[in-house]
């Protein structure tokens, strides 16, 4: 039991680290974060529909796998208390 906390901890660490810049890239309304780290260029490159879609999809997927592995820590949690 103690592998698989310790691997679903790192799991954790990993789709942490991974989601801060993937939400920072995400376009903004408003011009946000991402508008700040490039300016002109960025936006040009994330205006396009196949980044941005793809960008979405993987943000999506990491941040599911990131809520999966935080119920699977509460459960075991529980369990072994």
């Amino acid at each position: 039991m103690d592998a698989l906390r310790i691997s679903l901890q790192l799991l954790l660490v990993i789709t942490s680290g991974l989601l801060i810049p993937l939400v920072l890239l995400h376009k903004g309304k408003g011009g946000g974060l991402s508008d700040m780290f490039g300016g002109g260029v960025s936006s040009s490159i994330g205006s396009s529909g196949v980044a941005e879609r793809n960008l979405n999809r993987l943000t999506i997927m990491i941040a599911v796998t990131w809520a999966i592995v935080i119920v699977l820590l509460g459960l075991i949690q529980r369990v072994t208390n």
